[in-house]
């Protein structure tokens, strides 16, 4: 007798994510993901004027928005070549990496980490004893047996109280958690200590853009002017205060996070082949050091890998309209035309008018989601920092090849175990150090471009629409944290006449296509042990090591009763 698991909404994400699962002996034989939000922002953007549309588009998610803004304007550069000045790539550039220090921290303790910790062990740790082992793996200063005192205290409070306010209906002694009492306390230290820190990265946003969670971007360069003796521009202070902060990042990162997934590794071996899922990933690139056209310039290197083969690195061309390709068989959409369509020719058809939420049971026969289907080629792709790893790892970039194989070394393992759930989450720490790096590289050039007297950051070259050609159609593409993203626009006298973005998760998330090929999400779980099928651990365990993020994939709520619910349904 098999089991059907329902799990809506799946929890610690953005969005509103719904999962089921068919368990059998024990383990996950067949599961399908659910995107329960309506998708409508490519029919708002119709008609605006192409230089508005990131300040739309950036508000599709309260957390990958400095991303979105950033292939919204990539695309409109592209359809109308334009080329930005070298500090404003820069400025770009240290924004990216900005958010993926931050996102990927955040992602570890605040929504990923509680999967592998046991909060409630924690009381029984020796404070002592955690001092201790904090010492041997890194040099952070707060480490003293006081201040885990002191965590453990303001956790026991928690506990007494009978309410654990922010680790609230956690699995807690739950057998799937296998770390130590003072393994746990150093972890939820971590996760409050990591609560305080994030607040002050994301001011390097504000600095460049004005704000933060949207700060403000601008087609043909960045919005803000560099002047060092100005107050109202980014001035010396200013400069120092970035600088300080990305080297705190890079620290925080290092000593803090690095340590504890590396700690934490070691007692979650099993996992390295649990939750491998599909077999290929794609990757679009980012951090461009010579101008976006060069993509052989990038940081993170463009391409797909096919059945796991990291012996080729397969060219992508998201303008080839034989690539990338939606499809809605499992959607609640409705196309004009059979088929997959690439984004340029994309359409956005709310009038479907078949059964859709609210509902007992997924038809998963029939339409069962509001995420669209992307296929690169007919294939199914995983994207996101595994993806990044596997991609740059296989095409020799150096600095990616140092830190996977640094770590690959540390936990006297394979390439093979990157393809996991542990591989996944071991993927996003490794590249944070290359986002810290990368981001205090990028300030320091931009330093000497600014003691070299250049200090433009915006052209104004083509800016007008009077320059534009009639027709003009562009792709923006980017690396959001959470994967693959880009922006298809198209431009007609002067306004945009259709604008399609697939973004990470979709890509991961979607529903199966016409083929019963599954996504990333759906095929990740087949395989996953599940203890008990009331306290699904297992399955939070590897969707949360995609960090999903639906609001961007899905943009607009359809209200019902009840929706947060957990169910257990037995066939």
């Amino acid at each position: 007798m098999s089991e059907r698991i329902v799990v809506d909404p799946v929890t610690r994400i953005e969005g509103h994510l719904r999962i089921e699962a068919e368990v059998k002996d024990g383990k996950i034989v067949d599961a399908w993901s659910a995107g329960t939000m309506v998708r409508g922002l490519e029919i708002i953007l119709k008609g605006r004027d192409p230089r508005d549309a990131w300040a739309f588009a950036e508000r599709v998610c309260g957390v990958c928005t400095t991303v979105h803004a950033l292939a919204s304007v990539r695309s409109v550069e592209d359809a109308l070549a334009i080329k930005i000045p070298p500090n404003a790539e820069l400025i770009r550039n240290i924004m990216f990496c900005t958010q993926y220090i931050h996102d990927h921290v955040v992602h570890f303790y605040h929504l990923h980490a509680l999967d592998w910790v046991d909060v409630v062990s924690a009381l029984k740790a020796d404070p002592a004893a955690t001092s201790q082992l904090a010492q041997k793996l890194s040099k952070y200063p707060k480490s003293s047996p006081g201040y885990f005192s002191d965590v453990q205290k303001r956790l026991t409070k928690f506990v007494e109280s009978g309410q654990l306010g922010i680790f609230a209906n956690g699995y807690w002694g739950h057998p799937a958690f296998k770390l130590p009492p003072e393994a746990n306390l150093m972890a939820v230290a971590h996760y409050l200590e990591a609560l305080e820190w994030q607040k002050e990265i994301v001011k390097i946003h504000a600095i460049f853009g004005g704000k933060n969670p949207h700060p403000n971007y601008l087609v043909g360069g960045a919005p803000c002017s560099i002047n060092i003796d100005e107050a109202n521009a980014i001035n010396a202070e200013r400069l120092a205060f970035v600088g300080q902060a990305l080297q705190r990042g890079l620290e925080f990162v290092e000593q803090v996070y690095i340590p504890d997934v590396m700690a934490v590794a070691p007692f979650y071996l099993d996992w390295a082949g649990i939750g491998g899922g599909l077999e290929n990933y794609l990757c679009y690139g980012d951090l461009p050091t010579n101008g976006f056209s060069d993509i052989s310039s990038f940081k993170f290197p463009r391409g797909a890998i096919l059945g796991r083969d990291l012996t080729k690195v397969h060219p992508v061309d998201p303008k080839d309209d034989t690539g990338v390709q939606e499809f809605i068989d499992h959607s609640w959409y409705e196309y004009s035309s059979e088929g997959g369509k690439h984004p340029w020719k994309g359409e956005t058809n709310l009038k479907y008018s078949g059964p859709k939420p609210p509902y007992e049971h997924l038809d998963v026969e029939k339409k069962y989601s509001w995420l669209k289907t992307p296929r690169w080629k007919g294939h199914a792709m995983e994207v996101g920092p595994l993806a990044r790893m596997l991609v740059g790892y296989a095409s020799g970039q150096p600095e990616i090849k140092e830190v996977v194989t640094e770590a690959l070394t540390a936990l006297n393992a394979q390439p093979a175990v990157l393809f996991s759930t542990l591989g996944r989450t071991a993927a996003r720490a490794i590249e944070s150090r290359l986002a810290a790096r990368w981001g205090l590289e990028f300030f320091q050039q931009l330093l000497a471009n600014i003691k070299a007297g250049d200090t433009r950051t915006f052209t104004r070259d083509r800016w007008e629409p009077s320059t534009w050609p009639s027709e003009a159609r562009g792709v923006g593409c980017s690396e959001a944290p959470r994967g693959a993203l880009a922006h298809w626009i198209v431009i007609k006298d002067s306004k945009i006449a259709n604008y399609q973005l697939v973004v990470p998760s979709t890509w991961n998330a979607s529903p199966r296509d016409g083929k019963g090929q599954r996504s990333a999400y759906e095929q990740a779980l087949i395989g996953t042990p599940v203890h008990d099928p009331q306290q699904p651990l297992e399955l939070i365990r590897t969707i949360h090591s995609f960090d999903p993020c639906l609001a961007c994939a899905v943009h607009l709520y359809e209200d019902q009763k009840e929706i947060a619910r957990h169910e257990l349904l037995v066939k």
